[in-house]
Parts: C-alpha cells; sequence; structure tokens
C-alpha cells in the first residue's frame, strides 16, 4: 500500500530548471532568425511567451504554418544552440545534480523532458556528463511529436517507466507556464514551478502550479513533506 502512496515518478524539465543556460535559447532563436533573414525583434516577445513549448511548434506559429519555412528555422536555432552548448555555456542549476542524487536515492524514478530536439538533448546531456544520470530522458519526438503544453511527454515518462500506477503520483516540475500545463494535463499530484528560469511566480501559478520553489534544489523535501 505504502508503494502506491509515494510520489515515485519525477518529471523534470531541463533548461531553466536543472539546467542553467543563461539565455541561450533566445540567443539561438536570434541566430536563426538572422541567418533566414529574419527580425528576430518581431518574434522575441512571442518566444519568450512560449518557453518550454516544442521548438518546430513555435516556429511553424511564428511562420504562419509554412512548413518549409519552420523546418529550416528549426534546424538553424538547433544548430545554433548546438554551437553555444559546445562553446561551455551551459552548467546545471545549482543543487540540481544533488536534488536529482537525492530523489533516487529516495527511490524515485527521474526523468528529464525537453522542448529541443534529441539532438540538441543529447548535446546537453554530454556537455554536463549527465548521460547516465537518470534512467530516460524524453523529447518531443519521443512522444508522438507533441511537445508542451500537451501532456504527452509526462504521459510517456509514465508508461514507459511504470514508475507508479497513478497519475496523482507523479510530480512535474519546471520553470515555464507551459510546463505547469503539461503537468496539471497529465493529473500529476504536484506540479512544481521553480524561479530559476522563464517565468515568474505569478505566471506558474496562474497556469496551475501547485507549488512554487526557489528552485529544483528544493523538491525532494517538498515531496516528503507531501508524503507525510
Amino acid at each position: 500500500m505504502n508503494t502506491v502512496q509515494k510520489n515515485n515518478l519525477v518529471v523534470l524539465d531541463m533548461a531553466g530548471t536543472t539546467v542553467a543556460d543563461g539565455g541561450l535559447v533566445e540567443r539561438a532563436f536570434t541566430a536563426a532568425a538572422e541567418r533566414l533573414g529574419e527580425d528576430p525583434a518581431t518574434m522575441i516577445d512571442y518566444v519568450r511567451a512560449t518557453m518550454g513549448e516544442s521548438k518546430i511548434s513555435v516556429f511553424r506559429h511564428l511562420f504562419g504554418g509554412d512548413e518549409t519555412r519552420a523546418q529550416e528555422a528549426n534546424l538553424a536555432f538547433e544548430a545554433a544552440y548546438g554551437e553555444l552548448v559546445s562553446g561551455g555555456l551551459i552548467a546545471p542549476v545549482p543543487g540540481a545534480a544533488e536534488a536529482i542524487a537525492e530523489l533516487k536515492d529516495q527511490g524515485r524514478t527521474v526523468v528529464l523532458t525537453t522542448g529541443f530536439a534529441r539532438v540538441t538533448q543529447d548535446a546537453i546531456l554530454d556537455a554536463l556528463g549527465w548521460r547516465d544520470l537518470v534512467e530516460l530522458t524524453l523529447c518531443p519526438a519521443d512522444a508522438g511529436g507533441r511537445g508542451r503544453p500537451h501532456p504527452d511527454m509526462v504521459l510517456a515518462a509514465f508508461l514507459r517507466t511504470g514508475a507508479v500506477d497513478d497519475v496523482r503520483r507523479i510530480t512535474v516540475a519546471g520553470d515555464t507556464s507551459y510546463d505547469m500545463l503539461s503537468g496539471v494535463r497529465s493529473g500529476a499530484g504536484i506540479v512544481a514551478g521553480v524561479l530559476t528560469g522563464a517565468h515568474d511566480g505569478t505566471a506558474l501559478k496562474e497556469h496551475g502550479a501547485t507549488h512554487v520553489l526557489a528552485s529544483v534544489a528544493q523538491l525532494p523535501g517538498l515531496i516528503r513533506e507531501y508524503e507525510a
């Protein structure tokens, strides 16, 4: 009975939540727009508002459904972000790796998710030496192609790991409004917003955060309190 009652599946966002990228997403979007001859100033507000969403979905919106243009922009973005990552411009959010280790020590399965393509996600994992940090990593393509705010990646983690038998025993943590929506729509019992990334506490709460934390480092303690 106790196993059923534990939040043994923890689904964590990467950039802004467990990974500090110092605004590289915006820099990569700017570089991608310029490579395509577009004015990044006309796009940046939408990019900021949709942080956490699948990047190809963002470009489809920005280019009015022009799939060819969106794919070109997405490839340019992924290339630009990969170049920035390989330049050593990312690091773990302070306390993130330790929090993941603590969650695993508590017997929980931790899954890392992203709105980036697999090639970029792998570049981040390699840059941080995180290839073997968690049991499973997911990008939108691993969950049928739909990223946040859809719940698909959270539910894919639920189905693939078998760590819990009730979606209410899932914990989702992220730094964006779309992370919160994804968690809520999946039925997760804990949807924790963190203040180390794109959106503030007000936005996180407005989009369904059950808790707002200073950082993911506080998550193991929160889950223990929730289960008490």
